[in-house]
């Protein structure tokens, strides 16, 4: 299991009208490593409370003329999350009761002592991973609409959930390989909930949506001032993984400068954070996922071969949903039932020449277009039977007799054959992009201009 959660990502507010005390508190805290912002009036504490996500904040009773029992509510519906520990020189069971009672979390009499304080902040950072962890839980269950079927009839698949219950029970570093749509990701959680750390954060990070300068940032944070925007210290989704699992998604598309930063996080695991000279290291299991033929980038130079080896300690090919045609019916009917409940409505049923069509399909888009099909149905097909005119008009075409050579058809629609075609018979869009020889993002480009 992971360390027990220590007060150093802590950021915490003192106020205290009193400079000593602010300086004392200071001290303390910077000491565990927590990043400290002391004011010494209301005013200024709401207005800190606006710019930065506090974790924890020491509440002085009394702030001249004002009362830290007034500005308690007020500091909580600027930040909700924010854990108060009011401090007072005139400490009375009234007053601890009535801070309770507005939102305190704890209460410490003056004189306080160092230990005291350090017992206040630890309290705080295992409060504070704590709702980190539900909030992750809740995320993950929200998204969590299936995408996979773990009861699949596939001989393929089977064959790859077995591999991932066998790689849970280890922490080596796992790479995913599989096209679009997949359920990479989810597989990544279930191998996540199934080890040791499954009581941990589960994090992750799509590599391919943020710039190069972004991506190190969110991946291993940075520090107040290291690029325009950095107002204050943020830690990166390395640090939040602590004791967990990390899934960096599409790894292949890492630029090289942050492939070296990986690597090196990977070998030793320590990193710094973005314009920062402290090293930290952090307890974190690593999962990779990629559409791209990493082999090939290798050889060509495009991915550092140290980096795939690190990564590929246990490989997981993902089958398309092609591969498994097993699983198409059982999976469009599940699919289906989703979306007729959230769509309030009683689930119809499959016609035989609908469920033709979605065997006959090849699915480039796998899991995720054919949900998205079996969404769109439900919502814009009243009947009680799905029949194929409820299906996109593409899938209906496919259908019928295809162009052939020679024939009357445009060289447009000849080369629409001939990629629907390629593309379905082989295991990703790099094997296909090959044997068609162009470009795979030409090809991305031209299937796209095809679904139109």
């Amino acid at each position: 299991m992971a360390d027990a959660p220590t007060p150093s990502s802590l950021r915490v507010l003192v106020v205290d009208d009193e400079k000593n005390i602010r300086q004392t508190l200071t001290m303390c805290l910077e000491g565990l490593g927590c990043a400290v912002t002391a004011v010494g009036a209301p005013e200024a504490a709401l207005a800190a409370a606006s710019r930065e996500p506090f974790d924890l904040a020491f509440l002085d009773l009394r702030l001249g003329s004002a009362s830290g029992l007034d500005l308690l509510p007020k500091l909580l519906a600027e930040a909700p999350q924010l854990q108060v520990v009011v401090i007072t020189a005139y400490a009375s069971v009234d007053t601890a009761v009535e801070a309770i009672k507005r939102g305190a979390r704890d209460y410490l009499p003056k004189p306080f002592t160092p230990a005291q304080v350090r017992h206040a902040a630890q309290m705080a950072a295992e409060r504070a991973t704590l709702t980190r962890r539900v909030a992750d839980l809740e995320r993950r269950l929200a998204e969590g609409a299936p995408e996979i079927d773990l009861g699949t009839a596939s001989p393929r698949m089977r064959a790859t959930l077995e591999m991932v219950a066998r790689a849970a029970a280890s922490d080596a570093a796992v790479l995913l390989r599989g096209e679009n749509g997949t359920g990479k990701s989810v597989l990544a959680r279930a191998l996540h909930a199934q080890g040791r750390r499954r009581d941990a954060p589960f994090v992750v990070v799509n590599c391919p949506t943020l710039s190069e300068e972004l991506l190190a940032s969110e991946l291993f944070g940075h520090a107040r001032g290291a690029f325009t925007g950095a107002v204050r210290d943020q830690e990166g989704r390395v640090e939040a993984a602590e004791g967990g699992t990390l899934l960096l998604d599409e790894i292949g598309e890492l630029s090289p400068s942050l492939q070296a930063k990986l690597l090196r996080f990977l070998q030793e695991k320590r990193f710094e954070r973005i314009g920062e000279n402290r090293t930290r290291s952090a307890d974190v299991r690593v999962v990779a996922a990629t559409n791209r033929d990493l082999d090939r980038d290798v050889a060509d130079g495009r991915f550092r071969e140290d980096l795939y080896y690190r990564l590929n300690v246990v490989e997981i090919r993902v089958p398309a949903l092609r591969e498994r045609p097993e699983d198409i019916e059982p999976l469009a009917r599940r699919f289906l039932a989703v979306a007729a409940i959230a769509a309030h409505r009683p689930t119809p049923d499959l016609s035989p020449e609908a469920l033709a069509l979605l065997r006959a399909h090849p699915w480039p888009g796998n899991l995720r277009e054919l949900r998205n099909t079996m969404e769109r149905a439900a919502i814009l097909w009243p009947a009680s039977e799905i029949g194929p005119d409820a299906l996109p008009e593409r899938m209906r075409a496919a259908a019928a007799p295809g162009p052939s050579l020679g024939g009357d058809f445009t060289v447009e629609a000849i080369e629409r054959e001939h990629i629907a075609r390629v593309v379905a018979r082989t295991a990703t869009l790099d094997d296909a992009a090959r044997i068609l020889g162009i470009d795979v993002s030409t090809l991305r480009r031209k299937r796209r201009r095809y679904e139109e």
